[in-house]
């Protein structure tokens, strides 16, 4: 393949994301003879994307990916994992997770990994879907009894009095073992093999660029900082970009199938074997 092509790649306006994607926005890695068109929107409006197959590369939840694989393969770099941390479930009081049964929780997109994690751990809450930037003020206002917060909202809400229900990850990784997958990054079905090849090889070593370029590349993730300091930003950062994004390896990929299979089996998600390009030879 000689003539340059460009291809869409979709990730969100946060500092991780920015962090893990520098590389390839400032032509720090190369990635010739593919160009890419970045394209910044929200977690859930990615998500929504996929499930309509707009993009050539995309970031999205693994949760969204049940409902967009038919268009999509998976990358096995450029996934966030927690290591026995996640999304936050807080609430104005103290309370435990049992007690969220029949409670209002307010939830960052129901395609979100966060909102699937919600109805695993407490099946019985009542989940309100709202913006990611407004889970705070909903639970805050008394709209919601309980929010899960995703973003910078996991280091910023004891600022605001508000007390931990639960960490998700945690709850997970006691549950089974495994870290959380959380966002996935995935690749059109229907482009041409060496594209894809090129482009998987383009996004791993962006990520490998930001890890060991670290302070440059937080230089790049601070415009999407939204309130935290540089060292909140790095702290971010490297929890969500970490050795499973540079490539989710047999770990990472079990982990994905465990979410599935017991979210499948309470009926949450279609049933999902995530398939991966290229295929995974143990």
């Amino acid at each position: 393949m000689r003539k340059r092509q460009k291809l869409t790649l979709g990730h969100s306006p946060d500092a991780d994301d920015a962090f893990m994607f520098y590389a390839l926005a400032r032509g720090r890695v190369r990635a010739h003879p593919l160009a890419f068109e970045h394209v910044i929107a929200d977690i859930e409006t990615l998500n929504r994307w996929a499930v309509e197959g707009r993009l050539d590369l995309t970031a999205l939840s693994a949760h969204a990916y049940t409902r967009a694989s038919r268009h999509y393969l998976l990358l096995p770099a450029g996934g966030s994992f927690g290591e026995g941390y996640g999304p936050v479930v807080v609430a104005r009081g103290r309370r435990e997770l049992f007690s969220l049964s029949g409670a209002t929780v307010a939830v960052p997109g129901r395609m979100t990994t966060a909102a699937l994690l919600l109805s695993l751990a407490a099946p019985g809450a009542r989940p309100l879907e709202v913006p990611f930037e407004e889970v705070l003020d909903t639970v805050l206002s008394g709209r919601a009894e309980a929010g899960v917060l995703i973003h910078e909202g996991q280091l910023t809400y004891p600022s605001l009095g508000l007390h931990l229900v639960a960490d998700l990850g945690q709850w997970w990784k006691e549950e089974t073992g495994h870290p959380l997958p959380l966002g996935l990054c995935a690749i059109r079905r229907e482009l041409d093999p060496g594209v894809m090849h090129l482009a998987a090889a383009a996004i791993k070593e962006s990520v490998r660029w930001a890890l060991e370029n670290e302070e440059e590349a937080l230089e790049g993730a601070m415009a999407f900082a939204r309130g935290l300091d540089r060292e909140q930003v790095r702290r971010f950062c490297l929890m969500y970009v970490n050795r499973y994004t540079l490539d989710m390896g047999e770990e990472g990929r079990e982990a994905l199938r465990t979410l599935y299979r017991r979210a499948a089996e309470r009926g949450l998600i279609p049933s999902c074997d995530p398939e991966f390009f290229p295929p995974h030879r143990s």
